[in-house]
């Protein structure tokens, strides 16, 4: 998988790329992630990349020719996916879809905004959250972890992603390591029995009563067997 990121700030996104699971991910040839400065494309007089807006108001907006540029610069891509409060909520499922691509551009704005026309460049607009940041980078870097660690050999444990919250439609079940005790708060027993069955069946029990306290909007997509129906109902 290649990932393309295009951002004024391109400082802010590679550190990122330098460590931990990324890094090594990256190291192995499993995933290629370049980023590019938007700057670079700037062949106006000034080599500026943002202006004034049409119709007045606060505020710089990206500039269209600058941001295409830089984006047809690109290359070949599955997704050019600019980043946006006004995009589609980004999900486990559009994670476990755009992983599954082969070359994503990810477009980071700044500032007051892009050039409405930027739209027309790009096969869709994605936001992380109901809330506003300073620019792109952040819900870049969301998209590429949430994908990267869906690439088979990234984790090691295939497990791991499978089980995790939201994969299955429910929060994950709770986790518990060593020591055993602390200040008082232990384990829960079945843990340490060696049951295996028996474990299986306590963390599908954590999981939904988890998602019931804390998300119980989820429960009405998730796909639940008559048994879950049935631990569910004797929690309520």
């Amino acid at each position: 998988m290649k990932y393309t990121i295009l951002t004024l700030f391109p400082d802010l996104v590679r550190p990122w790329t330098q460590e931990s699971i990324i890094q090594k991910a990256i190291q192995r040839g499993l995933i290629e992630v370049e980023v590019r400065d938007i700057r670079a494309y700037a062949e106006n007089k000034h080599h500026t990349v943002d202006d004034t807006p049409y119709g007045g108001g606060a505020g710089m907006v990206m500039r269209v020719d600058v941001t295409v540029q830089a984006i047809e610069a690109a290359g070949s891509a599955d997704e050019v996916i600019l980043l946006s409060p006004a995009g589609q909520p980004f999900t486990q499922k559009l994670a476990e879809e755009l992983a599954g691509k082969t070359h994503l551009v990810l477009v980071c704005g700044r500032y007051e905004g892009i050039d409405a026309r930027v739209e027309h460049f790009v096969t869709r607009e994605v936001s992380i959250g109901d809330y506003v940041l300073m620019g792109g980078e952040l819900g870049a870097l969301v998209i590429l972890e949430a994908t990267a660690r869906l690439i088979p050999g990234v984790i090691k444990e295939a497990q791991s992603h499978q089980q995790d919250s939201f994969s299955t439609g429910l929060l994950d079940y709770a986790h518990y390591t060593r020591p055993p005790e602390f200040r008082g708060l232990a384990v829960p027993e079945v843990l340490t029995s060696g049951h295996h069955a028996k474990i299986a069946e306590w963390r599908r029990k954590q999981a939904l009563k988890r998602t019931q306290e804390r998300r119980p909007d989820l429960l009405e997509k998730a796909e639940l067997t008559p048994k879950d129906l049935v631990w569910l109902e004797e929690d309520s």
